[in-house]
C-alpha cells in the first residue's frame, strides 16, 4: 500500500507540475499561431502594396511562415524543458553541407529574388545582356527566358545577369540603331547628310523625334566613316536597321555616290 500511496503522491505532482505548463503551452501555441497569422497576412498585404512581383510573393510568404511556426514549437520545446542545442547544432550542419553542394544554384536563387525585387527588366521588355539580345519571356528564380530575333531560347542564369551590364531598351521608350558607311574625301557630306535625312522619312519605323544623327563618325586613311543613327521604338529595332541599311543603298545607287571598299584602296560605283 505504501508503494500505492508513493506512486498516486509521485503522479500527482507530476501532474501537478505539467498539467498547468500543458495548458500554458497549448495556450501559447493557439495564441502564437494567431499572431503568425497576422504576420503572414501582413506581410502580404504589404508586398502587394509595393508592386512586389507575383512570381516571388507566395515564396516569400512560405519562408516567413515556415520560419515562425519553427520558432514557435522551438519556443514550447525550451519551456517543456527539452535541450534543442544539439538539433540546433545538427541544423546547421546540414544547412552548412546543402549550401555547399548547391553553391551555384544558391547563387542564382539569390540573383534571382534581386532581379524580382528590384525589377531592372520585366517581363516583355528588350533587353541586351552581354552579347545577348532579345525579348525576356520568362523571369524565373533560377533563370530568365529571352527571346532572340531568330526565335531562338536563351536561357541565362540570373547570376550571370546580375554579374553584367542589362542594356533595357524599353525603359526609355526608344533606341538608337547606328549604320556607318565608308564615304570617299571627295564625296561632299553635307549632300551625302541631306540625301539620307530626307530619305529616312520614307521609314515609318524610323522616330520623327528624336530626330536622326547624321555626322562624321571618324576619318580613316582613304575614306570618311558617316555614321548614321536614327531612332526607333525598341520593338521595330530590327525592322527598322534593315530598312536603314537598305534606303541607304539606294540613295547611293540613284545618286551616283561612291563608296570606299577593299580597305579604302579603290572606288566603285553602288549597283542597284
Amino acid at each position: 500500500m505504501e508503494k500505492i500511496y508513493h506512486y498516486l503522491e509521485v503522479a500527482t505532482v507530476k501532474i501537478g507540475y505539467y498539467i498547468p505548463r500543458l495548458i500554458l503551452a497549448l495556450l501559447i501555441l493557439w495564441i502564437g499561431l494567431k499572431i503568425i497569422k497576422k504576420i503572414v497576412e501582413w506581410t502580404r498585404l504589404s508586398l502587394e502594396r509595393t508592386g512586389f512581383t507575383e512570381n516571388l510573393t507566395p515564396f516569400i510568404i512560405s519562408i516567413v511562415d515556415i520560419s515562425l511556426k519553427i520558432g514557435l514549437f522551438l519556443i514550447i520545446a525550451i519551456f517543456f524543458g527539452a535541450n534543442i542545442t544539439g538539433f540546433v547544432a545538427a541544423l546547421a550542419v546540414v544547412g552548412f553541407a546543402i549550401g555547399m553542394a548547391l553553391q551555384g544554384s544558391l547563387g542564382n536563387f539569390a540573383s534571382g529574388i534581386l532581379i524580382l525585387t528590384f525589377k531592372p527588366y520585366v517581363k516583355g521588355n528588350r533587353v541586351k545582356v552581354e552579347d545577348y539580345y532579345g525579348v525576356v519571356e520568362e523571369i524565373g528564380i533560377f533563370n530568365t527566358k529571352i527571346i532572340t530575333e531568330d526565335e531562338n531560347t536563351l536561357i541565362i542564369p540570373n547570376s550571370k545577369i546580375t554579374d553584367s551590364v542589362i542594356t533595357n531598351f524599353s525603359e526609355i521608350g526608344a533606341t538608337r540603331i547606328a549604320v556607318y558607311i565608308p564615304t570617299p574625301y571627295t564625296e561632299s557630306f553635307p549632300r551625302v547628310k541631306k540625301l539620307i535625312s530626307e530619305a529616312l522619312n520614307e521609314i515609318p519605323e524610323i522616330l520623327k523625334n528624336p530626330e536622326p544623327i547624321i555626322e562624321i563618325d571618324n576619318f580613316d586613311t582613304h575614306n570618311v566613316i558617316i555614321a548614321v543613327r536614327p531612332y526607333t521604338k525598341p520593338d521595330n529595332y530590327w525592322i527598322a536597321i534593315r530598312k536603314t541599311r537598305a534606303l541607304i543603298k539606294k540613295v547611293y545607287h540613284e545618286n551616283n555616290i561612291k563608296i570606299a571598299y577593299v580597305e579604302g584602296y579603290q572606288l566603285g560605283e553602288i549597283a542597284e
